[in-house]
């Protein structure tokens, strides 16, 4: 019995904690985390830059808009707009001066501000950018996991110049 408890006891020890870290980095593969905010839209709200998410890969998939938008209180916000992608550990969110980011070298050598923590992986979401912020020199909106330094997904930011709807 002894010897049946000195092998169990530290395989379970083991098991437990590789199962647990198992569960920490695939569960976000097949658990979406589904978020839908109320976008700020109609004629107070400018739509600056705009673009398309694609997937960094054939691992990491992406849709959906971006959109830099000026509400009439004057404060700016990128707009994630029917946004999905693929689900993953620490993902932020980054705008980028690279204009098409293509690998995780692309963002780790250009300037970037990071906007938070991604608050969903599918739905509508917004992020107040902050003022002193130079919208003009801000080419991307990045998906970017920080635990390991992986780019999702991005979204090359053009001029727009029309109202939000």
């Amino acid at each position: 019995m002894l010897r049946f408890l000195i092998i169990a006891i530290p395989s379970f020890l083991v098991g437990c904690v590789f199962g647990a870290a198992g569960w920490y980095l695939a569960s976000p593969l097949f658990i979406d985390r589904v978020v839908s905010e109320e976008l700020a839209s109609g004629n107070n709200v400018e739509a600056l830059y705009a673009g398309e998410f694609r997937g960094a890969d054939s691992a990491h998939q992406a849709g959906g808009t971006a959109l830099v938008v000026k509400r009439a209180d004057g404060r700016a916000e990128l707009q994630l707009k029917d946004f999905r992608v693929t689900n993953g550990p620490d993902l932020v969110i980054y705008l980028s001066k690279n204009s098409d980011p293509m690998n995780a070298r692309d963002i780790t050598e250009s300037e970037f501000v990071n906007l938070g923590a991604l608050r969903g992986n599918v739905g509508d979401q917004s992020y107040t950018l902050p003022s002193d912020l130079d919208l003009a020199t801000y080419k991307s909106a990045v998906i970017w996991c920080e635990q390991f330094s992986v780019l999702f997904a991005a979204a090359r930011l053009g001029v727009q110049g029309n109202a939000a709807n």
